[in-house]
C-alpha cells in the first residue's frame, strides 16, 4: 500500500486559465503517490470585474477578506493544513497568512510559487520590494515561474538546488489545432476585408495600458511606413489606453484596430501578420507568437513578465535596444529579409513544442516530490 504524501496549493483566486493546470497537475501527482489539495479564496472587487474566475469541484473554498483597499489579504489556513506535507503558495506581500507561515514553527514545509519580484515595478528598492527579496529565503522550496525568477531568487541568496523552473504555460493545444486549421484562403479573405492588399502587415496582440507603451509603437510604425510605405498595423485588444488606437485608425488608414478576439478567431488574425510588434511588456503573449508562427519583436524594457526568458533574440524572435531608431531599424530588416524571419518562424516552432502546459505540469510534479524528500536532487532545476 502507498505511503501517501499531500500536497497543498493556495490561491488567492482561481483563473480560468489555471484550471487545467490543476487537473492536469493532480493526476500526475496521484500516479505519484501524492494528493493534491487546492484551497482557492476570492479575488478583491477590482479582479471580480475582470470576469475570468474559475471553480473547480475538487477544490475547497476558503474565506478571504481585504483590508485597506485591497492593501493587505487575509485567509484563516491553519485549520485547512493540519495535514499536509508541503504548502505552496504565491509570494504576494499582501498574504497575511504567508507571514505566519513563514515566522512560527510549522509541522510541513513551505514553498513559493512566484516571480520573485514585481518585474513590472517601478522602484525596484521600494520598501515592498526590499521586503520580497527579503521573504525569499524564509521557505523550503522554490517554484520560479521562469529561468528568469530563478535568476531573481538564486541572486537573492537562496539554494538553486532547490528551485525548480516551471516554465510557466497555458493549455496550447487547442490553440495549435487552431493553427493548423487555417487555411491560405482564410489569411487572404482576411486581409482583403481589412483593406490590407499585398504589404507586410505587423500586429500588436495585448491589452491596452501604460506598460505596453502603445506610443512608443505608434512612432515606431510610422517610422516603418516611411520606409516600407504598404506597410499596415494589425491591433488586437482593448484596455484604458483605447483612445489613443482609436485616434490612430481613424487618422490612418493602413491602421486597423478589431478590439480583443479569442480563441480560433485571434490566432487567425494573428497569422495574418509577419511580425508581433510589441515594444512594452511582454509575459504569455510570447505563447502566441510560438504557436502562430510569428515571430515577436520588442526592446530590452525593464517591465517584461518573467516569460520573456522564452525569447531567444536572433532564434525565435528578436529584442533590440530601447530606442526607435533600433527598434524600428531591426522590424525594416526583417520584413525586407524572407530568410532571416524563415530562421525565427523556425524557432518558433521548435519553442511552441517546448513551453507547454504538459511540460510544467511534469516539471512541477516533478520539483513537488524534491520538496517533500521523495527523492534526491540530482541536477540543477533551472536547465
Amino acid at each position: 500500500m502507498k505511503d501517501w504524501s499531500t500536497v497543498t496549493i493556495v490561491q488567492r483566486r482561481l483563473t480560468h486559465y489555471r484550471i487545467p493546470l490543476f487537473e492536469m497537475l493532480r493526476s500526475e501527482l496521484y500516479k505519484r503517490g501524492i494528493t493534491l489539495e487546492l484551497l482557492i479564496g476570492q479575488g478583491t472587487f477590482s479582479e471580480l470585474q475582470k470576469n475570468d474566475s474559475g471553480s473547480l469541484e475538487w477544490a475547497k473554498h476558503v474565506p478571504t477578506k481585504y483590508f485597506l483597499g485591497g492593501r493587505f489579504c487575509w485567509q484563516p489556513l491553519y485549520r485547512y493544513v493540519k495535514q499536509t506535507s508541503l504548502v505552496i503558495v504565491t509570494q504576494e506581500n499582501k498574504l497575511l497568512a504567508n507571514h505566519l507561515f513563514m515566522l512560527f514553527p510549522r509541522k510541513f514545509k513551505l514553498a513559493f510559487w512566484g516571480h520573485g519580484a514585481n518585474l513590472q515595478g517601478n522602484n525596484p528598492n521600494g520598501f515592498k520590494e526590499r521586503f520580497k527579496r527579503l521573504t525569499v529565503n524564509y521557505v523550503d522550496w522554490w517554484f520560479a515561474y521562469t529561468r528568469k525568477t530563478f535568476n531573481v531568487v538564486s541572486a537573492a541568496g537562496f539554494p538553486a538546488d532547490r528551485i525548480t523552473v516551471l516554465n510557466n504555460s497555458v493549455d496550447t493545444r487547442e490553440y495549435c489545432r487552431f493553427k493548423k486549421s487555417i487555411t491560405p484562403e482564410e489569411i487572404s479573405e482576411l486581409r482583403q476585408s481589412l483593406g490590407f492588399r499585398d504589404g507586410p502587415v505587423g500586429v500588436y496582440i495585448g491589452s491596452l495600458y501604460s506598460d505596453k507603451r502603445l506610443d512608443f509603437l505608434y512612432d515606431s510604425v510610422l517610422v516603418i511606413r516611411k520606409k516600407i510605405p504598404n506597410f499596415n498595423l494589425l491591433v488586437i485588444g482593448d484596455g484604458p489606453e483605447r483612445s489613443k488606437v482609436e485616434a490612430w485608425t481613424s487618422s490612418n488608414t493602413w491602421v486597423k484596430w478589431v478590439g480583443a478576439r479569442f480563441d480560433r478567431e485571434k490566432i487567425l488574425y494573428i497569422s495574418m501578420a509577419e511580425l508581433i510588434l510589441s515594444p512594452g511588456a511582454v509575459g504569455l503573449g510570447m505563447l502566441d507568437s510560438f504557436i502562430c508562427g510569428v515571430p515577436l519583436l520588442t526592446t530590452n524594457c525593464m517591465n517584461h513578465g518573467p516569460e520573456i526568458a522564452y525569447l531567444e533574440s536572433g532564434k525565435n524572435g528578436l529584442m533590440t535596444e530601447n530606442t526607435i531608431n533600433d527598434y524600428t531599424t531591426a522590424a525594416v530588416k526583417l520584413l525586407q529579409d524572407n530568410d532571416a524571419l524563415n530562421v525565427l518562424r523556425a524557432g518558433c516552432a521548435k519553442s511552441v513544442q517546448e513551453y507547454t502546459l504538459e511540460n510544467m505540469v511534469f516539471r512541477f510534479a516533478e520539483g513537488i516530490e524534491h520538496a517533500l524528500g521523495n527523492r534526491t536532487v540530482g541536477t540543477n532545476h533551472a536547465d
